[in-house]
This record gives structure tokens, C-alpha cells and sequence, in this order.
């Protein structure tokens, strides 16, 4: 019988998690979270991970397995979800995976290009570059060598940023030009659903679920990580802004404004690179039944 991994995909607060439990549920898969950020321990209020009853109705694979001083990436995810699946698939039928970290998902399902090796003189100059003139001038010299990269890139994340202008510089190519060049074959049928809202439908979702984080307690979630403030891990949207404020340069309200803002420029991003995957079929969430209806339809295929 065909092994399916439905994939769930939207931007940030579009309501994939309620919907990922009903379809798990359904076809009576277990989860795996694509979330860069809820692989690791200790946070959960700010990513969103599973709560404790969401866990109990479906197994969640791949949320808080990782210590905040662990380094992953979307290699790593890729080796690790792939060895799961081939164990998983030999006593079940369909998996989901859910999540909004773009690169995590591509990884599983077409595969992370091999990159080329960075010279060492170029990283010593690109960190010193980094050292000496700030992210904003990294991003200029990224906008400038690969723009293509530049506007789907995590613009907070300095490592990736960095990355990116080494290959360019290493190699003469455009970092994306080493990306999804050759999709691997997968041994399993993969079913994509896309949520999409209108603009400010999403918007006053994502400006709602950060006053219920700030109600369930992010604050003193951010204080207990605050010795971990210069890990990559923490380098993201809702524990930057609240390191400011407990840093004493932003006040609660102002940084509070910051996280929906840039979670909204975030969903943004994520917009931007789903839409150019023509394997994703697009519905609103509410509209679950046409959603079970395409998902039964793939299965069939």
C-alpha cells in the first residue's frame, strides 16, 4: 500500500495546528513538526509548540528533543526525518508534517543540496566584515550578490546571512543558484495543503496569539533562557523583542509591538517562498471538508 506524508503549510498564526490534529486524527497519522524553533527544550510558549493535551490526542515527533546549546539545521533535519519515516512507514500508513520553517520543509520533501565548501580566508574576511560593520551591511552585501536570497532569507539570523555571502564570494554563484537545483525521489507519496487567509484576517490572528502569549506567561519564559540570549536558538521573532525589554532599551509595550510586527513581516517571507512551490494546493482552514475531500482524492491517485 502507497506510504502518504500529508504536509501541511501556511504562514505563521493561519491555524495549522487544530486543523493538523483533525487530519491526523483522521487518517490516523502521527506528527512531525517542521518548526526550526520547537525543536528545542524550554520554549514553548514562543513557538507555539504542542501543548501536553494537543500531544496526548496524536504523537508529536521532533518538538523539545533538542538542549538550546545544540546547533541543528535543515540538514540534520532532513537525515534525521527521513531515518524516522523509513521506521515509521513500516507500520504505518500516512504521516503529517507541520510547521512553517521553509527550509525544514523542503529539505524533507525535495531534498537539501550539497553546498560547496567555503574557502577559510573568505569566512576570516566575511566575519570580520560582519564584526566590524553590522548585519545591516551584510544584508546590503547579500541584496547585492544574490537578491534572490536576500528576499527569502531570515534577515535576523546572522548566520544565514553571513553563509550566503561566503558562497557567493567563495564560489562566483549566487548562493541560491545551489539550491533545489535536483528534487530527490522520495519512496513515499507526498500530499502539500496550503492555509491561506485574507491579509488582515492573518494579521489579527497573529497580533491575537501574541497577547496569549504574553497572557501565558512569554515574559518569565524569556527570563529563564536570558543566560542562552546570544544562541542562535533564541536569535528569533518574541525572544529578541523581550530581551530588549529586560534589557532595560525597550518598554514592554513597544517591544510587545515589535514581536506582531515582525511576526507579520515573517509571515510575509513565508508567503513569498510557498508561493513559488506549484505543488501546493491553496484553501482557506475553514474549509476542512474540501480539505479531507483533496487529501482522499491524493490517496487514491
Amino acid at each position: 500500500m502507497t506510504k502518504n506524508l500529508i504536509v501541511l503549510i501556511g504562514p505563521t498564526g493561519v491555524g495549522k495546528t487544530e486543523l493538523s490534529l483533525r487530519i491526523a486524527e483522521k487518517y490516523g497519522a502521527e506528527i512531525i513538526s517542521s518548526d526550526s524553533r520547537q525543536i528545542y527544550k524550554n520554549i514553548p510558549i514562543g513557538t507555539a509548540a504542542a501543548t501536553e493535551e494537543q500531544m496526548a490526542r496524536v504523537p508529536h515527533h521532533f518538538v523539545g528533543f533538542l538542549e538550546l546549546t545544540e546547533y541543528f539545521s535543515a540538514y540534520r533535519f532532513e537525515d534525521e526525518v527521513m531515518a524516522f519515516l523509513e521506521n515509521y512507514f513500516a507500520a504505518h500508513d500516512n504521516a503529517l508534517m507541520t510547521g512553517g520553517s521553509m527550509m525544514y520543509i523542503d529539505a524533507v520533501c525535495k531534498g537539501i543540496d550539497e553546498m560547496p565548501s567555503v574557502d577559510p580566508e573568505v569566512r576570516e574576511e566575511v566575519i570580520a566584515e560582519y564584526k566590524e560593520k553590522g548585519l545591516d551591511h551584510m544584508l546590503a552585501r547579500l541584496k547585492e550578490l544574490d537578491p534572490e536570497y536576500y528576499d527569502i532569507v531570515d534577515r535576523n539570523n546572522p548566520k544565514r546571512v553571513i553563509h550566503g555571502v561566503e558562497i557567493c564570494l567563495t564560489t562566483g554563484n549566487t548562493f541560491t543558484s545551489y539550491r533545489s537545483n535536483t528534487i530527490k525521489k522520495r519512496p513515499f507519496n507526498i500530499i502539500k495543503i496550503g492555509l491561506i487567509r485574507e491579509r488582515e484576517e492573518l494579521y489579527s490572528r497573529i497580533n491575537q496569539r501574541v497577547d496569549e502569549m504574553i497572557e501565558a506567561g512569554l515574559i518569565d519564559e524569556v527570563k529563564s533562557v536570558s543566560e542562552y540570549k546570544n544562541l542562535n536558538a533564541l536569535n528569533t521573532v518574541g525572544y529578541k523583542e523581550i530581551f530588549k525589554f529586560l534589557d532595560g532599551e525597550w518598554t514592554l509595550d513597544f517591544a510587545i509591538e515589535k514581536i506582531k510586527q515582525n511576526s507579520r513581516i515573517y509571515s510575509r517571507k513565508q508567503m513569498t517562498w510557498f508561493r513559488k512551490d506549484d505543488t501546493i494546493k491553496w484553501f482557506n482552514p475553514e474549509d476542512e471538508a474540501s480539505i479531507m475531500e483533496y487529501i482522499d482524492g491524493e490517496m487514491k491517485k
